[in-house]
């Protein structure tokens, strides 16, 4: 990622309230982007956007960018479209989702009708720009269809879903597909000027999540009232990784896609695909070694919940991102202590009283002076 590129770009990020669009927001300020935002209103309380100050966006000698907070559903096709013409975007981050396994199940329509359709309104939107545009659609590690492997899923592998929120990202992931080969492209029904990739991350944390139904926000709620933390599973393994690794592959990727766009317009844009962007396979660790590593930050303990009458959640899941590495550049920075040790020290850092903006702006600062993983 060259950080001069984003000085000046219009970008359109949809999800900006929610907790990875708010970092996304504040590291393209960073670069000096022009960002406007659509999104809901945040739910929770305490949440990162309203905790950064974005919602009343101020100059910041450290944020050159300009912010627009827009308060919009993507589900309302025409207040979509129309806000979309106004802001004429040159690149366009969507990660407005309805983003939690269990909320899925208690709100399963709700899940596809924002995950699937609400991700078509935007395409749709976007079709009748008149200059190049790069579109980054973020889904999840989760579309694969999970077979408990202990090998890691690549972009080629088959999608699926066992659970609704699952399924709606496998079917996102499909949707989209389908829409750039109907529609991108030089026949009077298309459009030559979108290049649209799609973005697979791993299970992210960071500072500043405060979701329920989450190991860390529910871990840190735990603790800073000196509680056991419940474990619904812990057991169960992921790619953890912190925040800005992902949020670097889309940035990379944003630019990259909009290069390629504005070099070959006249041929089909061979970054228009899936990627993945998943830690290395060391920091695919279990549930309760997350949580042992994170009590020794943050001293505390834990009690076992598991229910075999709950919800299924898949047990094991781990990304390979060969693609990302070969075609982009792209590889994670940081291992599973130091993401580990920089999510504690945030949250540790602001109980105690610090600036939730400082401590972000200082883990921004430490990931880009961060050498790759060899």
């Amino acid at each position: 990622m060259v950080a001069s590129f984003w000085a000046g770009r219009r970008v359109l990020l949809t999800g900006h309230t929610g907790f990875k669009g708010s970092w996304l927001s504040l590291w393209l300020l960073s670069l000096g982007a022009e960002v406007h935002g659509l999104a809901l209103a945040p739910e929770l309380e305490p949440n990162l956007f309203q905790s950064l100050g974005l919602e009343h966006h101020q100059p910041h000698q450290l944020l050159p960018g300009i912010f627009f907070h827009n308060l919009l559903d993507i589900r309302d096709q025409q207040a979509l479209a129309k806000t979309v013409e106004e802001i004429q975007p040159d690149l366009v981050f969507h990660l407005a989702a309805q983003a939690l396994v269990r909320h899925s199940y208690l709100n399963p329509l709700e899940t596809w009708d924002v995950n699937v359709i609400g991700s078509l309104n935007l395409l749709e939107a976007l079709k009748p720009l008149q200059h190049p545009c790069a579109v980054v659609m973020v889904t999840t590690d989760k579309v694969y269809e999970n077979q408990e492997w202990f090998h890691g899923y690549r972009e080629t592998d088959p999608l699926g879903g066992h659970d609704p929120y699952s399924g709606s990202k496998a079917a996102m992931e499909l949707a989209v597909a389908s829409w750039r080969s109907s529609f991108c492209g030089d026949a009077p029904h298309q459009t030559a000027h979108l290049a649209i990739a799609t973005a697979r991350a791993g299970n992210v944390i960071g500072g500043g999540d405060w979701a329920a139904d989450r190991i860390i926000p529910d871990a840190i709620r735990a603790l800073a009232l000196q509680q056991p933390i419940a474990v619904r599973n812990p057991c169960a393994t992921r790619p953890w990784q912190h925040v800005l690794e992902p949020l670097s592959g889309y940035l990379l990727l944003a630019q990259r896609l909009y290069e390629q766009q504005i070099l070959g317009s006249q041929h089909a844009n061979p970054l228009a695909q899936a990627y993945n962007f998943g830690p290395s396979i060391k920091s695919n660790r279990s549930v309760k070694e997350l949580l042992e590593a994170l009590l020794s930050h943050w001293p505390g303990r834990w009690l076992d919940q598991s229910d075999p009458a709950q919800p299924h959640e898949a047990g094991l899941l781990h990304l390979v991102s060969d693609l990302a590495e070969q075609q982009l550049g792209w590889s994670p920075r940081w291992d599973f202590a130091a993401t580990v040790e920089r999510t504690v020290g945030w949250y540790r850092e602001v109980h105690e009283g610090a600036s939730p903006l400082e401590c972000c702006l200082q883990d921004l600062e430490a990931y880009e002076a961060t050498k790759a993983i060899e």
